[in-house]
């Protein structure tokens, strides 16, 4: 299978590294032909703590990933997250070219609006365009050729800190890997869980992860307002593990078999093992009480969640309601416990629209993974932000693409299968 048409998209996250390889079918359709997946060592609320662990986790990912789609992966897009991420909006106006507008227009307009003060420690990774005005006619989404005489845009800036752009792309590149773009984790998730009629009606997507929980709002088929909580899945597992006084990867297991985040929903007669710390005899517990644990932890998420919706203003404007994604809001009582606290409808999302390997990665948890992807096909011709700042190159050569042609057949496939069955047997 020789396909110079895919695309990679590599979800470097806080509890899990997963690699995704598709491409575009003929009919407009997206094929994924590999997916691979590790857990993920390294990292903390998003930001790369120990980047040999994180290069050891994207290496197994990416192996699996190779494996899978029979083909050798040469560069990715890469997700990004952590509370270092920053947004606002900004708008800029400039004169038309002989009352009509032009590409050069509109490339100085947007020029204009990212003309903003930040900390030198950040550096703008998006500029998503929200719509332009020409004259006094507003919400207009594509204005080339369009007459007038002065033409205005709103845009989105977000920026990130310039050391975690770097501690990522340096990960990456040494697993022998081009940055072909570097994205907000929660702009990749929204390609692949909102429909264009939640994003022009108005909705707010929570992606909740392992270590944080991401937040992107849309009105008007845009993107308005993006934050990050520092509070996630992992916060539950520790307040397990503390509660039961049971070993932290006990309580990950438990929690994804028996948690449920609201307590009513629980049943007391529904009892259970914990295994305890050192040589002491494993205790009972009832599904009830493990609620208990949770739906605090749940609530004061929810809560935050809310306290942000609030304060970016847009709370009124979005009818559609949060759709919840992410591996952490797979759990039982979930929507129900989240409706109560932002008193709108709330939906849990997987990837749609996907074929290939839609039963795999038909899960939340891979929203992001499937995201990436999609926004890569979509952008193939992205520029890779991570490349002015890391001073590192790849050990070996790697083909660096600005167009989808990320993967490769080779001759190298048998070798990588046998250093996978080496490292996992």
């Amino acid at each position: 299978m020789t396909n110079n048409n895919m695309v990679v998209g590599l979800d470097i996250g806080t509890s899990k590294v997963v690699a995704i390889v598709g491409h575009r079918l003929a009919d407009g359709d997206i094929e994924i032909v590999g997916i691979g997946s590790h857990p993920s060592r390294g990292l903390k609320k998003g930001v790369v703590i120990n980047i040999e662990s994180t290069v050891q986790s994207i290496k197994r990912a990416v192996e699996e990933a190779e494996l899978m789609a029979g083909c050798n992966i040469h560069s990715v897009f890469v997700g990004i997250a952590g509370s270092h991420i920053k947004s606002q909006n900004s708008h800029g106006v400039v004169g038309t070219t002989n009352r009509e507008v032009t590409q050069s227009d509109i490339d100085r307009v947007i020029e204009t609006a990212q003309a903003v003060t930040f900390p030198g420690d950040q550096k703008i990774i998006h500029l998503l365009p929200q719509e332009y005005a020409i004259d006094d006619h507003e919400g207009i989404k594509e204005p080339l050729g369009m007459s007038g005489v002065r033409l205005e845009a709103k845009v989105h800036l977000v920026t990130a800190a310039v050391n975690a752009i770097q501690n990522i792309a340096k990960c990456v590149n040494r697993c022998n890997l081009a940055v072909d773009g570097i994205i907000l984790e929660q702009l990749a998730s929204s390609y692949a869980v909102l429909s264009e009629d939640e994003k022009d009606l108005g909705v707010c997507l929570v992606d909740i992860g392992g270590g944080t929980t991401d937040i992107a709002i849309f009105t008007e088929g845009a993107i308005k307002h993006t934050a990050v909580i520092p509070i996630a899945g992992d916060q539950v597992t520790n307040d397990i593990a503390m509660a039961l006084r049971t070993p932290t990867q006990n309580a990950e297991e438990i929690k994804i078999k028996y948690a449920c985040a609201l307590t009513q929903l629980a049943s007391e007669e529904h009892v259970f093992q914990v295994p305890s710390v050192g040589d002491r005899e494993p205790q009972e517990l009832s599904r009830q009480r493990l609620a208990e644990v949770v739906e605090p932890r749940y609530d004061e998420l929810f809560t935050l969640v809310r306290d942000e919706i609030r304060r970016s203003g847009y709370e009124d404007l979005i009818p559609a309601g949060v759709v919840l994604t992410g591996g952490t809001s797979k759990m039982e009582g979930v929507p129900q416990l989240a409706e109560e606290i932002f008193h709108m409808q709330v939906r849990i999302a997987s990837p749609s629209n996907i074929k290939g390997l839609s039963d795999v990665v038909g899960n939340p948890i891979y929203s992001t993974g499937v995201g990436l992807l999609v926004y890569g096909l979509a952008n193939s011709d992205a520029v890779s932000t991570a490349g002015r700042y890391v001073e590192e190159q790849p050990v070996t050569t790697v083909k660096s693409h600005n167009t989808p042609h990320q993967v490769d057949d080779d001759s190298g496939v048998i070798d990588k299968i046998k250093s996978w069955f080496k490292g996992n047997f």
